[in-house]
Order: structure tokens, then sequence, then C-alpha cells
């Protein structure tokens, strides 16, 4: 951990950051089956549903009038491929796919509100990540885990055709071949073991290497919920967050942000600055976590205080850091409307 700091504070100085976001959930149907999701709803759930496009314009206005800069938008992976209800879903809309719809819904928000939209769609394809790029100021896709053992009959991917690590890291190279700013990361707690959360990181940082996209990545602990396959799975320690924080942060380029939820570990705040991230990622002022609906984020003041007490300033931030803020990275228009956010911030 002192290691991990050292290097947080050469690189990234006494300032943690965050990002002022509004969360879209455009559909919660999936193909996936994910062991730990709450978010994922089955075609027979009433709750199941793919927002239309004056609901989501109705979030993001929210979202503006509250000050976020960020529209990030989450969904399940191709539910149009086994679920009826999702293709049913998409014809009423006028789309084929839940990209094409997507990349409709992030233009219609980047054009009607200014947010810089950031789609979270699972693992694209070169073509479908090219077809979001004029409409979104960065992308994400979390890894979660490089363990091909994890996809075996009750592990945590079983029956998750989008989760298996192959198709991950081609998506994430697909991703830096077409210079987009990118947001990944792991996720702990689901069954992997240490030297898997090792590989993984490595993983992310030899994709990086490449091509130079990865702007943060995120260590995200699991959360036991009572409506998921793995409801009697332990939890991660914030002891365990801590050292898998610190090693990503030895293992990562320094240049890559590092990450944790705040809202997730609530009590953990001081021990993670403590094993090195510079980022407590995005937080809304309007919209919950949908995917960890029990936990609420955590108050704008309540997060600065904490983090002061730790020795560091917060500041707010953009979805895409500073030194993606040009050509090649951004089309003209978002970099336009991103400098203008900039400057609100310094302001």
């Amino acid at each position: 951990m002192q290691r991990a700091s050292a290097i947080r504070e050469k690189h990234w100085g006494q300032t943690v950051t965050y990002s002022r976001k509004v969360f879209i959930p455009l559909t919660n149907l999936c193909r996936d089956k994910c062991a730990y999701c709450t978010f994922a709803r089955a075609p027979g759930d009433p709750r199941a549903r793919t927002l239309t496009p004056d609901e989501v314009l109705s979030i993001a206005r929210a979202g503006q009038k509250a000050g976020c800069k960020e529209a990030l938008f989450s969904l399940g992976e191709r539910p149009e491929l086994i679920h009826a209800l999702a293709r049913e879903h998409l014809a009423k809309l006028g789309y084929e796919s839940m990209v094409d719809y997507l990349s409709a819904m992030t233009r219609l928000v980047f054009e009607e509100t200014g947010l810089l939209p950031h789609p979270n769609p699972g693992a694209l394809y070169e073509d479908e990540w090219a077809e979001l790029r004029p409409w979104a100021g960065s992308m994400g896709m979390m890894l979660e885990s490089t363990s091909v053992r994890l996809m075996q009959r009750g592990q945590a991917h079983f029956g998750c055709p989008d989760k298996a690590p192959q198709r991950r890291l081609a998506a994430l190279a697909a991703a830096g071949r077409l210079q987009i700013p990118f947001t990944t990361g792991i996720l702990i707690g689901i069954g992997e073991t240490p030297e898997e959360r090792v590989d993984s990181l490595f993983a992310i940082a030899e994709v990086h290497r490449q091509f130079g996209h990865i702007q943060e990545v995120i260590v995200q602990n699991f959360r036991r919920k009572p409506d998921i396959r793995f409801r009697a799975q332990d939890e991660p320690s914030a002891l365990d967050m801590a050292r898998t924080l610190a090693v990503a942060r030895l293992i990562l380029p320094p240049e890559i942000s590092l990450q944790a939820p705040p809202n997730l570990t609530p009590d953990a705040y001081s021990l993670y600055l403590l094993a090195g991230i510079n980022d407590w990622g995005g937080i809304s002022p309007v919209t919950q976590d949908h995917i960890n609906p029990e936990a609420p984020w955590p108050q704008i003041d309540e997060l600065a205080a904490t983090t002061a007490e730790a020795g560091f300033t917060l500041k707010e931030r953009l979805s895409i850091y500073p030194r993606f803020l040009s050509s090649p990275w951004l089309p003209a228009s978002i970099l336009a409307r991103a400098q203008q956010w900039l400057a609100t911030i310094k302001n």
C-alpha cells in the first residue's frame, strides 16, 4: 500500500476526482445469466423493460438540471438474440438491434442536453464501437475476469457467452484500435483466485500498452443480494479490496486512473485512499446505482470531507480524462462540448 500510494502521489498528486453523472438504464433485458447480477430481468418479470426515447430524455434532463456532465448508459448484452420481448421492444421503437437503439439515444441525449454520453454496452465488435463513437465522449466495458474457469457450470459466468475472457479482451482491443477513451476493470469476490485477479490486471495493462486508450480501471467488489444465484456467496472484505487496489496500482501503467466505487464499501474510504486510488468514479445526484440498488451514492460533501481527512482534495472531473481531450481521440463535436464543460468545472 505504501508503494502504491507513492506511485499515485507521483503521477496524480493530492487530488482525488469524481464525475458527476446521471445513470440511464436503457434496457434490463440481457442474454447473459451472471450469478451475481440483480440488474437483468427475465422477459416474464413485470420489471423487464426498455426505456423509450421520452424516458431517456427525461432522465437526462433531470441530470442536466442537477449539474451532471456525464450520461452513463447501462444495458443488458444483446438481449434481442434470445428474447422475443427485446425484439418486440426494438420493433416498436423502429430498430433491429440494441446497439443501433443505443447509438440513437446517445445522439439524442448529446444533441438535446449537451451531456457527454458514456455507453457501457458490453463486449462489442469493432463496427459496433465505431457506430457509437460519433456521439460518445468515452465508453466502457468491465473485463471482470480473464478466468476461463468462471465459465464452468456453477461458476459466476456459466451461461454468459458475452463474458468469455477472449471475447472481452477482443472487445477491449477493438476499442483500442478505434482510439476510444475507455474504462474497464475487474470484479472481485465472484469465485476468482488472487492469482486470477493478477492475471486480469496484467491483461488490461497489456492491451493498454498496445493502444494507450484505457483511461481508468475500476476494482469493484461483489455485493450479495437476495435475488441472485450467488446470494450466499461471501463478500470481499475491505482489506481484500485494499490489497487488490494496491496490487492494481503496482501492475497498471501509472497514467491509468485507479478507481473504487465509494457506495459499495462506505466505511472504507480512507483505506482505499491509502491503497493508492485517485478516483471515486461516477456519482449521481439524481439516479440510483441500478447495478447495486441497495447501495446509495454518498453525498458529495461527505465524500469531500472524508477525502480531506486523508490529506487529499476532492475535485470534479469530466468522464473524459485530460490527456484524451484532443483529436483523434474525440470527434470534433464531442471535443467542443467537453471543453465547454471543462471550463465550467474550472470556474
